[in-house]
């Protein structure tokens, strides 16, 4: 009896796949639209962050940091496991603005970037400071007005290039990475370093010396680091990252994790969604 209801079972699907091919697309839509952790190919994010210590970058094969751990666990909640890949940054940045469905982190803001993309945040807060070797400060400092013709390393792509261009400097060194940039103003190529100065302290370490070895010169602006997404990724995706962070804030997972990493900095607490789908 059981075998003959299994056998009219199949006949009868058989003869009606189209029906139950369209019932089931009905169903996989409904899902990805009222659950928020139910993956929907269509919406998959290619995530990509930079090698930018603390905040982010590679411990070993696996990537790391502050940011990174935000990450993480907003992955965990919302039911993605896309894989976080650490990439050089003009690579991400090309991404994110050409394809679909991207999201990289960390993204400082610019009016500019809020015509290209949509932010989420903040998950961080740094300042865009101008370092010199130590011992040089000082004599920088008296040339006032005078400094912006000297020039400004940062690294190719970057906000911190950004803001020293916005302030009048007129001569920009650019590297592809903070590292081989700081290499460069420690080796006098240069006077000035522009750099965010929550991880000033980590790239002097991964090139041999310590925060002791630089001094600050002029603080260019305070930046606020965001969760990017790409033009082309859906409302209903970005939301699902949104909410999950604002939970987080709400719950105190949030400021655990920063408070880990920048113990002596204040934790962002707001959460905000800028740029293309703000409104």
């Amino acid at each position: 009896m059981e075998r003959g209801a299994v056998k009219q079972a199949r006949r009868f699907i058989s003869g009606n796949t189209g029906q139950f091919t369209a019932v089931w697309l009905q169903c996989l839509l409904m899902l990805c639209l009222v659950i928020p952790g139910f993956a929907c190919a269509g919406n998959e994010l290619t995530i990509y962050t930079e090698d930018w210590p603390p905040v982010t970058f590679k411990n070993g094969d696996k990537p790391d940091g502050m940011a990174v751990e935000v990450v993480q666990e907003l992955q965990r909640r919302i039911g993605n496991t896309s894989a976080i890949q650490v990439v050089p940054w003009n690579r991400a940045y090309k991404a994110l603005l050409d394809e679909a469905n991207v999201m990289i982190f960390t993204v400082g803001w610019s009016e500019e970037r809020e015509r290209q993309m949509t932010l989420i945040g903040p998950v961080a807060v740094s300042r865009t400071v101008l370092y010199t070797r130590k011992g040089n400060a000082a004599r920088l400092q008296a040339l006032k007005d005078d400094i912006k013709h000297l020039a400004v390393g940062a690294y190719r792509g970057s906000i911190f290039a950004d803001a020293a261009a916005r302030k009048g400097f007129q001569t920009l060194e650019l590297a592809g990475t903070p590292q081989v940039v700081a290499k460069m103003l420690m080796s006098g190529r240069f006077d000035l370093w522009s750099e965010g100065s929550v991880v000033v302290s980590s790239v002097l370490k991964e090139i041999g010396y310590t925060a002791n070895d630089v001094e600050p010169v002029m603080v260019l602006e305070s930046l606020d680091l965001y969760l990017a997404f790409s033009s082309k990724t859906s409302l209903s995706t970005i939301r699902q990252w949104e909410d999950a962070l604002r939970q987080m804030k709400k719950d105190g997972s949030f400021q655990k994790i920063h408070q880990k990493w920048f113990p002596n900095e204040p934790v962002p607490a707001e959460v905000t969604r800028k740029g293309l789908t703000a409104q």
